[in-house]
């Protein structure tokens, strides 16, 4: 449960707020007053994320006391248990910039500050209907419309469309042998890994949990395998890293091409599934298509 204390206005930089992009109540926005906020797992937080992995007294935000410009914040981890991280890095003090991303536990804020903190605000909501807050790449109902969309316009101009189902091998494992937060971590790497390597015109989601999917318009289905390939090759060879720890982490994907004779978008998913199916029970770190 995520949970504000109100509290009084006090004097200090304003024109800033915290954004829930993942984790619980994903979408809140948290006003920076002026005074000390602290988050933790202790409802007598200003803000409680009841989580195990947060702290009692997890992070602190206070006006930075060494900013001329009387505007500027700054992050104190409070000697949490797991730390706390801006933009994947651990800190222990750190001031903020507008756009930094910092993980607490599992969920993830946005700080947001500036002159035009309501556009950025409402631009970040509009966001976060299509993207996932963890991954960076759409979420399943944005990759779904895309999916439809580029079938309609493989259609129009007869061209071929592939799409790819992608898996983390043994997912499960690194949740129990290294924890939630280096799952997390794993996932948000392996979401820079896709969005990194296709090309501008590819379409890369988060389909939830550990299985993603990516749609190559303009390619068939062996040019299909030749993307799946190189990026399970990608995977494979990557430095994935949590808190100094390296996890080895391996992809299973299936590769379908779209057919004349499909009459729904999910009849190509289908396909593409049950090759990520054989992949899997093929012995994992494979391409079937």
């Amino acid at each position: 449960m995520l949970m504000r204390i109100e509290r009084a206005p006090a004097e200090g930089p304003k024109g800033a707020c915290l954004v829930v992009v993942y984790g619980l109540q994903i979408g809140r926005r948290i006003e920076l007053t002026g005074a000390p906020l602290v988050i933790g797992r202790s409802p007598r937080s200003d803000l409680q994320i009841d989580e195990e992995s947060v702290s009692r007294q997890h992070v602190r935000f206070e006006p930075d006391p060494k900013a001329n410009d009387g505007g500027s914040w700054q992050i104190v981890d409070m000697d949490s248990t797991n730390g706390t991280y801006v933009n994947d890095l651990p800190v222990r003090i750190a001031t903020l910039q507008s756009g930094d991303q910092i993980q607490v536990g599992r969920s993830i804020l946005k700080f947001l500050a500036g002159n035009s903190i309501e556009r950025a605000y409402h631009e970040e909501i509009y966001k976060l209907m299509s993207m996932d807050g963890l991954t960076q790449l759409r979420n399943r109902r944005a990759f779904d419309e895309a999916l439809a969309d580029e079938i309609t316009r493989a259609r129009r101009f007869g061209r071929p469309l592939a799409v790819c189902m992608v898996d983390a091998d043994k997912f499960k494992s690194i949740n129990d042998q290294f924890g939630h937060l280096a799952g997390d971590a794993v996932l948000r790497q392996l979401g820079a890994l896709l969005r990194n390597n296709v090309r501008k015109n590819d379409i890369a989601g988060r389909l939830g949990g550990e299985e993603f999917g990516v749609l190559l318009p303009e390619v068939d289905r062996q040019g299909g395998l030749v993307v799946a390939e190189k990026l399970r090759r990608m995977a494979e060879s990557h430095r994935f890293e949590f808190d100094r720890t390296v996890i080895p982490v391996t992809l299973s994907i299936g590769v379908a091409e779209l057919h004349d004779a499909d009459t729904e978008p999910s009849e190509l998913v289908k396909r593409a599934d049950d090759c990520l199916y054989r992949a899997k029970h093929g012995g994992r770190n494979r391409v079937v298509g």
